[in-house]
């Protein structure tokens, strides 16, 4: 049972929770677009200035999974309030580096900060609302988890344009202050969250952190350095490799693990977790794909791409609070099942855009896409999180949120790799086409060497001119191919879980409320 002070106050616990969730899911996107200012302002290379994404998704990746014995080691309500006010302060410091180092310093403070944001915050909103209204509490924090990654490009790119890089940092400070202070008044540790002298599982916290970190930056890294063509990748994937699997043996032997990996013998939270995984993948996949999309064919500044993405999060933010409600009277599974089909469609219609299309035709399945979401995320948590009992919830959502985080590292990868071997493919296939001896190229070449020679340019001039346009179009023709097929293996990776969905188990009807450690 809840305690009424809890119950009475929950849209306030809600509210103050939502907080600092929204901020550290919207900073994870919002630094993408300002590199290049950031690389200006601080004088560092393109491969330099990158660590300012890296450094932060690696630390927040390494806490992720720990958060539930940091939890236990500190006391929840104790160890929220310190992420808030770090997550702050180092947004603070971030703003005002005066060169990159110390900019990735505070970043990777940052990343460890907002790591426990998400898990924590799930949790303490699971715990205060009953288990009927178990749908619409997921809701809630869906809207912020999944509206975040759409704003936040939005955001970045009108700060970027509008004022300088460091506004994206400062704009956390207010929303941390509101945090810090609604969390102190109106969140509590309930009984059974107590502080409790724990042994210390040093071994499984080196190797952990050994591991994930590792594969973040594999993650980030691979198609910039070649993947498995550079010593640097190939040692961080021994490394990452090696100490995963000591990972798992150490906590599977551990009386008291920092990472609860015996919560996978739940077929259904397992199932839950991979099904997670590839949302993650095609959710920040399709973000970092429609906007590149964008800016480099179609000539959208950030804040015009931000504005395409912007429609999928409206229409998110108003569905999802309707799905949590109609959870109770519809099988999650369906709506899952639903939610799958129709984001894979709005990636299906993506693949079919030319080069000649207008901005209105954008909103279309970005508007789609936005419904499958809200489709997605509140039952598959509910699904999944909705059998762990009080003492496993902060274990529980920590490893959902690690899921989803490393699904959608594995999507940017995936993608920006695919977008660069598509397009050298497609390149390689239209370059044999073009030949003296092809009357269509001549035809186009002389064409268009007319046309510079009718505004005054010499014949010898005019005719490379006329060649070096005919290899633009190529090189535009050839890209719009490999967005097209990037597209068509997003939709598929949707379709690809439906299966798990049947292990999927549908909570009982009345069972205990979910509660949060």
């Amino acid at each position: 049972m809840q305690d009424k002070t809890n119950t009475a106050n929950k849209w306030l616990i809600a509210l103050a929770v939502m907080l600092p969730a929204l901020m550290e899911v919207i900073d994870t996107s919002v630094a993408n677009v300002a590199l290049p200012n950031m690389q200006g302002s601080l004088n560092a290379g393109t491969d330099e200035i990158t660590w300012v994404l890296t450094s932060y998704m690696v630390s927040n990746a390494v806490v992720l999974p720990i958060t539930g014995w940091l939890s236990r080691m500190f006391g929840r309500k104790r160890f929220l309030i310190t992420c808030v006010i770090l997550f702050t302060l180092s947004s603070l410091l971030c703003g005002a580096a005066p060169n990159l180092a110390t900019l990735i310093f505070f970043r990777i403070v940052q990343g460890a900060a907002g790591g426990a944001l998400i898990p924590i915050s799930q949790a303490i909103l699971l715990e205060s609302f009953p288990h009927s209204e178990q749908g619409m509490a997921n809701a809630i924090f869906g809207i912020g988890v999944m509206f975040g990654p759409i704003i936040g490009p939005a955001l970045g790119g009108w700060i970027t344009d509008n004022m300088t890089w460091r506004w994206i940092f400062y704009v956390n400070i207010p929303v941390g202050i509101a945090a810090l202070a609604m969390v102190g008044r109106f969140v509590t540790d309930p009984p059974h969250v107590t502080r409790g002298k724990a042994t210390i599982d040093y071994w499984g916290l080196t190797f952990l952190t050994l591991g994930i970190g590792s594969l973040q930056i594999i993650l980030d890294k691979g198609q910039q350095d070649d993947w498995f063509n550079s010593p640097f990748i190939v040692i961080f994937t021994v490394v990452s490799v090696v100490s995963l699997l000591l990972t798992v043996w150490v906590e599977l032997r551990h009386p008291h693990p920092i990472v609860n990996l015996r919560l996978f013998k739940n077929v259904s939270f397992l199932a839950g977790n991979l099904v997670m995984f590839m949302i993650g993948f095609g959710l920040y996949g399709s973000l970092m794909v429609i906007p590149l999309f964008l800016q480099t064919l179609m000539g959208y500044t950030a804040t015009q791409a931000g504005l395409v993405l912007a429609p999928g999060g409206v229409a998110t933010l108003l569905l999802m609070p309707l799905v949590g409600a109609g959870l109770s009277k519809v099988d999650g599974r369906k709506i899952v099942f639903a939610g799958l089909v129709i984001s894979a469609w709005s990636m299906f219609i993506w693949r079919g855009f030319p080069l000649a299309t207008a901005y209105g035709d954008f909103l279309w399945p970005r508007i789609v896409a936005g419904v499958g979401l809200s489709m997605l995320f509140v039952p598959l948590t509910t699904l999944t999180l909705g059998g762990m009992k009080p003492e496993q919830m902060g274990d529980a959502t920590g490893l959902y949120s690690l899921l989803r985080n490393i699904g959608g590292s594995v999507g940017i990868a995936a993608t920006s790799t695919l977008l660069a071997r598509y397009n050298q493919m497609h390149q390689n296939l239209l370059v044999s086409r073009l030949n003296p001896f092809n009357p269509v190229y001549q035809e186009k070449v002389f064409s268009i060497s007319q046309g510079y020679a009718a505004r005054g340019v010499g014949p010898a001039d005019a005719q490379q001119l006329g060649v070096s346009s005919v290899y633009r179009l190529l090189q535009q023709q050839a890209a719009i191919l490999s967005y097209n097929r990037v597209f068509w293996i997003l939709g598929l990776g949707f379709l690809a879980v439906i299966p798990f969905l049947l292990l999927l188990k549908k909570p009982k009807p009345g069972a205990a409320p979910v509660a949060a450690h």
